[in-house]
């Protein structure tokens, strides 16, 4: 025991005191240091720069060292629409409370309130961040945090707004719990593998709640992306894995819950897509295990592109949608199987809970709708439900194994 102490006394005293006992600079109109630049300038390695309560017009910060900057009671940093506010080009630094307001606005220039280049180990939260272009943007920088921020844009057209949380060729990034709205895309990722993007709100946006492109292995669980222009995009990645969100009121001519275009080999499990104009919207997919989803009162549930092979599709609840499924192929290579469809009428003579007759989710309406739309107009007339009727009975327009041979008779619950 007396050996454990002294190794113990050892390692406490061998950490270099810079890091162990970081000094603190105060940033106020009445303190040493009156900027925040001022304060960085003069701080060490691991010291900590608490900025109080006030307005800086700072634009132009550069964090060079590891450093963590708090703000206390929300001090507002100013960038009086100059250009980029605060950039981070260390390892190893937080910056936690501050209220940054008014980023320049460039056709040139992606100005963002925050910035993070080629740095790795840093944590950016508890921000409020408005009037801004973009909100915060990663590039090249790994084995970060971004938790627990506020951003708000004043986005009205996309050609002169940027996007709330961007990644551009980023790895092991955690983002979770922030709140964007009224930007460009909520959070964009580009080239960005082993990333987290967890219990975010994106609503109202101009563009896409979520939009990513060429990255791989990335999770997204419990967020709610809602009211956005376009809905969600997924485009050019493989192994992603989308648990629990809510895509939901993404309703327009070119809307969709979610966009899958050239997604292969990924889990799509226990998502809500409601009241979207097309819930997903599938288009060069592979591979895909789309398990225990909710697809609500959507105009189309699941439309198909085309160039879709091997997707399983087990135990979803399609209800009240205008249309389950919308296929343009006369071949399927998908499975159907054991999911709740609110429209089937079938029975259950042997009260096992599965329909004795197989389900047919593609309506011949639907294909016709697909190739003339304007016949949308007819959705609840008798005559279409003659057509569709004798689809079912004699397909004619849809593949003949396209149908769910186990169909529930009880909405499917996740418990």
């Amino acid at each position: 025991m007396k050996l454990f102490y002294i190794l113990l006394f050892t390692l406490f005293f061998s950490f270099p005191t810079h890091f162990a006992y970081g000094n603190t600079l105060e940033v106020c109109s009445t303190c040493e240091y009156k900027s925040i630049k001022e304060a960085i300038a003069q701080a060490k390695d691991f010291d900590t720069i608490v900025v109080k309560k006030g307005t800086y017009k700072e634009m132009n910060i550069v964090i060079d060292k590891p450093l963590t900057i708090i703000g206390e009671n929300y001090p507002v940093i100013d960038g009086e629409l100059k250009g980029e506010i605060i950039t981070i080009i260390s390892d190893n630094v937080t910056i936690d409370g501050l209220y940054i307001i008014n980023v320049g606005t460039s056709y040139t220039e992606d100005y963002a309130a925050v910035r993070v280049i080629k740095s790795k180990n840093f944590l950016i939260q508890n921000l409020k961040l408005e009037k801004l272009f973009f909100g915060i943007f990663l590039e090249k920088s790994s084995d970060g945090k971004v938790f627990h921020n506020n951003i708000i844009g004043d986005a009205v057209e996309e050609y002169n707004s940027g996007n709330g949380i961007q990644l551009w060729y980023c790895k092991n990034i955690e983002i979770d719990q922030n709140i964007i709205t009224h930007v460009r895309d909520g959070i964009y990722l580009e080239f960005s593998d082993f990333c987290k993007i967890t219990n975010n709100k994106s609503r109202e946006n101009i563009r896409y709640g979520l939009h990513f492109m060429f990255s791989n292995d990335d999770l997204y669980q419990n967020n709610i992306f809602q009211n956005n222009g376009a809905g969600v995009a997924v485009m050019f990645s493989k192994r992603i894995k989308m648990y629990d969100n809510l895509f939901k009121d993404n309703w327009g001519s070119a809307s969709y819950g979610v966009l899958l275009k050239e997604i292969n080999d990924s889990e799509i499990i226990g998502n809500t897509f409601e009241t979207n104009t097309i819930g997903i919207n599938i288009e060069g997919t592979n591979r895909i295990i789309y398990k225990n989803n909710h697809f609500i009162g959507n105009g189309w549930a699941i439309k198909f592109r085309g160039a879709c092979y091997a997707n399983n599709f087990i135990e979803n609840n399609f209800l009240y949608n205008s249309f389950d499924l919308s296929y343009n192929s006369k071949l399927n290579d998908n499975m159907f199987d054991h999911n709740y469809w609110s429209s089937y009428t079938g029975y259950d003579l042997d009260k096992d809970g599965i329909g004795d007759v197989p389900y047919r989710p593609v309506k011949l309406f639907s294909y016709i709708v697909n190739r003339t739309p304007e016949t949308i107009i007819l959705l609840r007339s008798l005559f279409i439900d003659i057509i569709d009727f004798s689809e079912k009975v004699s397909p004619v327009f849809t593949p003949d194994n396209l149908l769910d041979n186990y169909p529930q008779m009880k909405i499917i619950t996740n418990d």
